[in-house]
């Protein structure tokens, strides 16, 4: 830390010893302050601001930025409530019961840092940039009453906050589901919510091509519509379709649109055109473009598709060439995402035009001609001044050097990556992907699978302990997943992401040390009523009640009860009838003897706030 930090940090901590209760971290009482994600330093203050009819919010109204987060800032006051006040210049001279934004270069948290300082005569946010002044002001609004009413007061506070990863984000799968516009609007208004900082949208699959591209317009006239939809899982035999025709696309000016609405929010839009594989829907656009030259249909059956983009013609290359073009030209993120990942071979090996590339190359297998596709790909987009992300099936032996890994088979291949000085993104599937199941599968809507919890999102860690300190620099950041192949709603979308998303927040901007189960769960009280204000459907299944067992040496089944929410009110049963406030209330672990079969929900107040969970053992 140079001398500047030093002394900046110090005047920090004086203002707070001045006028704090206690010049250590707030307390996690029932009455305390509840941000998501956890700042890095909290300190509670004598004094609460009061709205009244003369706040005013005040900012730089010369300079773009500020100006528009002061008006984000009004508009979201109101939201939660109902009380609008006016924006005016920061030179102005009221003193008193004003909300000031300012940029501050002398600040020392870095370009997404701030400080927020609450006292009875005035609100400060300060940044030395106006990405972290935005993120100061999605704090305020957390420190506004979940559940306003009356006088509206703003807590004592002054908040030293910055986050722990430079790369935040979620993955929007539009390729097995179209979404409107208005709701990727709203998704990004989610991720600015819970302070992350980009938009990874998966924008082409088999089963649909969702981006204009001029030059191509059959991508958009042929592959953006299927006939049909698998109904049920893929292993449900015979596979069963709809019949109904589905689909939708993004023309370059909702594009250039979503772009500029995500850049107002401080949210980089990193677009994904998958390559080699995951391309039926451009096959069944331009079929020349395959080994075996077509038909093709869009794709109505979900997995991965044999037929992919022929390595051996160059007519793909000059397609992609084209397309990312467009791309570039639409999205002035760093980076693409080019895929790679789930990419057979078969056709290739059987291909005489791939046969003759890997010849003339000196490529001894198909793995080695996917990196010559993939190498191929990065040097063009360099010359766009673009970097490529690639899924960890591009992490091989002579990958452009430039390439940033994202991690989604488990952790392996980030280890892999950042060991052989590769930027990495973790996105292990297990731990991150909200198309996963969030609770018992029988008490949820369906799901593609797996069960990936409350709990287990916020007990995930990006960065890998296998990793040495100087390995650790590499690990960018994690991102988390929605994967629409069964998620084809709006509130269904909701539903999946929320309140994950919020513990995907905390693991990404809050220190690991910062971190705490029982604290999360608290503040995610305050947060279920934020959600309530802002009309998300999202999900109560972290109230379900949730069992571990262990069999002791003398065959008693040791079953604990537990929920993912804040003091749980357990009740259960065990003669098969729905638990009420007048059922046994469980305070400890049971120990029965099979067979048995015990019936549990959670309550409070004495209304049942959970789905009734079944455990049984024969």
């Amino acid at each position: 830390m140079t001398t500047k930090n030093i002394l900046y940090t110090v005047i920090f901590f004086l203002i707070c010893i001045n006028s704090t209760v206690s010049a250590s971290p707030i307390s996690n009482s029932k009455d305390s302050i509840s941000i998501i994600p956890q700042p890095l330093n909290t300190y509670q203050k004598k004094g609460d601001f009061k709205l009244t009819p003369s706040t005013i919010i005040q900012t730089d109204v010369n300079d773009a930025q500020s100006l528009s987060i002061g008006k984000m800032l009004s508009d979201n006051i109101y939201e939660f409530t109902k009380q609008r006040f006016p924006v005016k210049d920061l030179n102005g001279k009221q003193q008193r019961n004003v909300i000031i934004l300012k940029i501050d270069k002398h600040n020392q948290l870095g370009e997404e840092g701030y400080n927020l300082l609450v006292s009875s005569n005035k609100i400060n946010l300060t940044s030395s940039n106006p990405h972290g002044l935005f993120y100061a002001m999605e704090t305020l609004i957390q420190l506004l009453p979940a559940k306003p009413s009356g006088e509206i007061k703003i807590s004592g506070v002054a908040i030293e906050d910055k986050p722990r990863y430079p790369h935040r984000g979620m993955l929007l799968d539009v390729g097995r589901t179209f979404y409107s516009v208005d709701f990727v609007k709203k998704f990004i208004d989610y991720l600015a919510f819970h302070k992350m900082n980009t938009f990874h949208w998966h924008l082409t699959e088999d089963q649909g091509w969702r981006i204009e591209i001029k030059r191509y317009p059959k991508l958009t006239q042929v592959g953006a519509w299927r006939d049909g939809t698998l109904i049920g899982k893929l292993d449900d035999l015979p596979h069963r379709y709809d019949g109904k025709r589905t689909g939708g696309f993004y023309t370059q000016d909702q594009i250039k649109d979503i772009v500029a609405y995500a850049k107002q929010r401080f949210i980089e839009v990193i677009p994904e055109i998958e390559m080699p594989g995951h391309a039926q829907a451009a096959l069944a656009a331009y079929s020349a473009l395959s080994c075996s030259g077509g038909p093709f249909e869009v794709s109505q059956l979900w997995g991965v598709r044999n037929d992919i983009y022929c390595a051996g013609n160059e007519q793909t290359f000059t397609f992609l060439e084209d397309v990312l073009t467009e791309i570039c030209d639409l999205f002035p993120s760093q980076y693409i995402h080019i895929g790679g990942d789930e990419c057979p071979k078969i056709r290739w090996e059987n291909c005489a035009k791939c046969q003759a590339r890997m010849k003339s190359e000196g490529l001894t297998n198909e793995a080695e001609l996917q990196n010559y596709f993939i190498n191929r790909i990065a040097k063009f987009l360099q010359t766009k001044n673009k970097k490529i992300i690639g899924w960890d099936e591009i992490l091989n032996p002579g990958i452009s050097e430039s390439a940033t890994i994202m991690s989604w088979r488990g952790t392996k291949g980030g280890i892999a990556a950042a060991k052989s000085k590769h930027n990495v993104i973790m996105a292990p599937e297990s731990m991150v992907y909200f198309d996963y199941y969030q609770g018992d599968p029988s008490l949820e809507p369906v799901a593609i699978g797996g069960l990936t919890t409350l709990q287990k999102v916020y007990n995930y860690d990006p960065t890998p302990k296998e990793l040495d300190k100087d390995e650790q620099k590499y690990i960018q950041g994690a991102e988390g997943a929605l994967w629409t192949e069964y998620v084809t709603s709006p509130a269904y979308a909701e539903y999946m992401l929320m309140p994950r998303m919020a513990a995907l927040a905390e693991i990404m901007w809050t220190t690991d040390e910062n971190k705490n189960w029982e604290s999360f769960k608290q503040r995610m009280e305050q947060q279920y009523n934020r959600y309530d204000i802002l009309k998300i459907n999202y999900s109560k299944s972290a109230e379900d009640v949730q069992q571990k067992v262990s069999v002791d040496l003398s065959k008693l089944s040791n079953i604990a009860l537990f929920t993912n929410s804040y003091q749980p009110e357990i009740y259960y049963t065990l003669d098969g009838n729905t638990p009420t406030v007048n059922s046994k209330k469980y305070s400890d672990t049971l120990r029965l003897k099979p067979p048995y079969l015990i019936k549990a929900a959670n309550f409070k107040n004495d209304v049942i706030i959970s789905k009734v969970s079944t455990f049984q053992q024969n």
